[in-house]
């Protein structure tokens, strides 16, 4: 892999991701694997003219190590020095790059419980950081790096360092980086076709969104009224455009929390907590799963829908073609950015305030009124499939067709 190929991907992510602002701060989270590429994005950044690049490091083998040796009252303690951080990148309006390299499977062994403790005292603690950032109040990116153990869990029969590099390959050409191309044009590009999508869905203002195929996907989902269609590039309440997801493919919008009905099938596992969720359904009842099953770590998923009220009501909903550079590579990724992207999926838990009018400058109880969903947790999971097929009902009766054959008709 030529290092001025990285350094593309790098530029990328520092003009189109978060579209790093001349004397602004810029926080980068990031696996202590990915400390090579995380130079190159500090570089990057600093030519932008950036005010300061603080990189947070984190470790997955460490992490385990905190689960499975420490008490619950060990847990319960968030210091105030990581408080006192967060509220400084609140303040400072800073734009945030977090890479996503997981280590599938990690924490399997971990106890569930002490996860979902762990969960609740972030939110006590630091929740306002998540809704500064749910709420796009400064621009934010998520990308992805390989790791040797992620790569091995993508490519299980090649040597280490061909499978870290056959991840990294897919990885730069599902992001649109190839040897000769500018991929902050094309990017410029693709953003503008999100856009077209985003725009005929607005004007079309559906009610409900019926989806099915043959995998027993049999699900009506009601959208909350005036809810906005948004994917590709976004606006931060700073006024930059920027990208928050490289690779994205989707367009999106806010269910209403109440208004689910039916059954949706799973077609891709889902990595929750380090734990790998497979062979899944939900069944919805007024907007609330009532029944579900998973062939493996059903465990998992009990915690998930039992976090809180919120985690068993969806948040968001998401269409994405089957044909896509993501879906095209065929391969499953384990990790929710990617896998997210290659499939149309909904999401359990916290709904984007951006996706109702004027939803960022209302207050919880407003929005609450409105059919938004609130929770500590956001988990996206995939049920697109080659042969989904989407209707979507109008507010006169009218029924519109949107997906046939797993793609957009439009």
């Amino acid at each position: 892999m030529t290092k001025n190929k990285l350094k593309k991907y790098a530029r990328l992510i520092i003009k189109i991701g978060v579209n790093i602002q001349e004397n602004q701060l810029l926080v980068i989270n990031s696996p202590v694997d990915c400390s090579e590429f995380t130079r190159l994005l500090v570089e990057e950044a600093y030519l932008a003219k950036a005010k300061n690049v603080i990189v947070r490091w984190s470790d997955d083998i460490i992490n385990k190590s905190y689960f499975t040796y420490v008490s619950d009252e060990v847990i319960k303690e968030i210091p105030d020095y990581v408080v006192s951080q967060f509220s400084y990148i609140v303040q400072e309006g800073a734009a945030v790059i977090s890479i996503a390299a997981p280590t599938p499977e990690i924490l399997k062994n971990v106890d569930p419980k002490k996860l979902q403790l762990n969960t609740l005292v972030t939110h006590q603690k630091i929740g306002f950081y998540k809704e500064h950032m749910m709420g796009n109040k400064s621009q934010w990116c998520v990308v992805a790096y390989p790791t040797f153990a992620w790569a091995k869990k993508v490519f299980p029969k090649l040597s280490p360092k061909k499978a870290y590099n056959a991840l990294l390959n897919k990885i730069l050409e599902a992001s649109r980086v190839t040897d000769t191309n500018d991929p902050v044009h094309d990017w410029e590009e693709h953003i503008m076709t999100l856009a077209r999508h985003n725009k005929k869905l607005n004007e079309d203002n559906y009610k409900t969104l019926h989806f099915k195929n043959s995998l027993g996907t049999d699900l009506v989902v009601g959208l909350v009224k005036d809810h906005i269609w948004a994917g590709g590039a976004e606006k931060a309440k700073n006024g930059v455009i920027f990208c928050p997801n490289i690779p994205t493919e989707e367009t999106f919008t806010m269910p209403h929390k109440y208004q689910v009905e039916g059954k949706v099938v799973a077609t891709k596992p889902l990595n929750y907590q380090g734990k790998l969720i497979e062979d899944f359904y939900l069944v919805f009842k007024e907007g609330k799963v009532v029944e579900y099953k998973a062939g493996k770590e059903e465990l998992a998923l009990k915690n998930l829908l039992e976090l809180d009220e919120g985690s068993s009501r969806l948040g968001e909903v998401a269409l994405i073609s089957d044909n896509s550079p993501i879906s095209n590579t065929n391969i499953l990724f384990f990790n929710t950015l990617f896998d997210e992207n290659a499939s149309c999926h909904l999401a359990l838990g916290n709904a984007y305030t951006m996706n109702i009018k004027n939803g960022t400058s209302l207050s919880e109880e407003e929005l609450a009124a409105l059919g938004y969903n609130k929770s500590l947790t956001h988990v996206d999971f995939m049920f697109g499939s080659p042969d989904m097929e989407i209707i979507g009902h109008k507010y006169d009766g009218t029924k519109v067709i949107i997906f046939k054959n797993g793609n957009f008709i439009f």
